[in-house]
C-alpha cells in the first residue's frame, strides 16, 4: 500500500472524514504528485519541500484557478506531509514556507433601505395567521440581526415586550439580550392573538406552523427567501442577508463597532469588521457627492 493509500484511510477510518471529503484530498493529491513527476521525475515522498510546493501553486494560479481552491490544495498537501511526519517517513517539516494567495474575503450582500420599508409597509403581507407570522419573522431578523437557529428556538418567554428586548441563545450557549424596534409590539400582539385563537394557550414557541407544530429550518428559509424576491434581486435571498443587512445600515447610520459586534454575538470585533468595508463604499459616495473638491 502506498502512503497516499494510507493517508486516504486514515482520513476515512480515524479522522472519520467523509466519503466525498476523502474523495476529494486523493484528487488533490494525484494531481500534485502529476506536477512532481512532469517538474522532477519519479515521485517519492523525500522529494517534497516547499520550492516543489511553490511552483505547484504558481501553476495551478496560471491554470486560471480561484485562490480558495489553491489553498485547497496546498491545505491537502501539508495535511499529508503531517502525516508523513507522524508516521516518520520524513524527518522534518520542508513545507513550513509555502506561501498560499490571499483569498479575497466577499462583501456580505444587503438589502437596501428602500427595499425593506418597500416590503414591511406597503401592502406585502396580510392580515391571517400565517401572513402575520411571516412578517414577523423578518421584521425581527432585519430589526435584531439574530441567527435562523436563534430565531427558531425563541419562545414567548424571551420576548421583553415592556423593555423592547430579545433574549437568546447563540453559539456556544451564550445568552445575549438584542433590542428591537419598538413598533414591532403592535405586530407581535396581533401575531399572539390569532396565534391563540388557532391553537389556544399555553404556547411555548414564539413561531408555529400553520398545523400548530414548532417551526423549522427549511419553512424559515422559504419564507424570507419569497418575501425577499418580492423587493430585490440580489442573489441571496436568506436569514443571513437580512443579518448583513442590520449590521450594513446600521453602521451606514454612524452605530459604534463594538454594539454591532454585542448585538449579533461575535466573540470577535474581525468577525464584525467585514461590514465596515460596505459602510466605506457608503461613506465615499457620500463624500464624492458633496466635498467640492472630490
Amino acid at each position: 500500500m502506498s502512503h497516499q493509500e494510507s493517508f486516504i484511510n486514515y482520513l476515512k477510518y480515524e479522522k472519520r472524514y467523509s466519503q466525498l471529503t476523502a474523495i476529494a484530498y486523493k484528487k488533490d493529491l494525484d494531481q500534485f504528485e502529476e506536477f512532481f513527476v512532469k517538474a522532477i521525475g519519479d515521485f517519492n515522498v523525500e522529494g517534497i519541500n516547499d520550492k516543489i510546493a511553490r511552483e505547484w501553486v504558481i501553476e495551478l494560479m496560471d491554470s486560471g484557478l480561484s485562490a480558495r481552491t489553491v489553498n485547497k490544495k496546498i491545505s491537502a498537501l501539508k495535511s499529508f506531509y503531517k502525516y508523513l511526519l507522524r508516521l516518520e517517513v520524513v524527518s522534518e517539516n520542508r513545507l513550513v514556507h509555502v506561501i498560499v494567495p490571499k483569498i479575497r474575503k466577499k462583501l456580505p450582500q444587503f438589502v437596501e433601505e428602500k427595499n425593506l420599508d418597500h416590503l414591511l409597509d406597503d401592502g406585502f403581507f396580510g392580515d391571517d395567521f400565517e401572513a402575520l407570522r411571516d412578517k414577523l419573522i423578518v421584521s425581527l431578523f432585519y430589526g435584531t440581526g439574530i441567527r435562523l437557529a436563534e430565531l427558531m428556538h425563541l419562545k414567548d418567554a424571551d420576548v421583553y415586550q415592556s423593555e423592547f428586548l430579545i433574549k437568546v441563545l447563540g453559539k456556544r450557549n451564550k445568552e445575549r439580550l438584542v433590542p428591537y424596534p419598538r413598533s414591532l409590539n403592535f405586530l407581535m400582539e396581533q401575531h399572539k392573538a390569532e396565534r391563540t385563537r388557532l391553537f389556544g394557550t399555553p404556547v411555548e414557541c414564539l413561531f408555529l406552523t400553520q398545523s400548530g407544530e414548532p417551526i423549522y429550518e427549511k419553512l424559515i428559509y422559504r419564507v424570507v427567501n419569497k418575501y425577499l424576491a418580492l423587493v430585490t434581486t440580489i442573489s441571496q435571498k436568506s436569514p443571513h442577508v437580512l443579518r448583513h443587512t442590520f449590521a450594513t445600515h446600521l453602521l451606514n447610520r454612524g452605530a459604534d463597532l463594538n454594539a454591532v459586534k454585542e448585538m449579533l454575538g461575535h466573540s470577535d470585533l474581525s468577525a464584525t469588521q467585514i461590514y465596515t468595508h460596505t459602510s466605506m463604499d457608503k461613506i465615499q459616495k457620500v463624500y464624492r457627492q458633496a466635498h467640492p473638491r472630490s
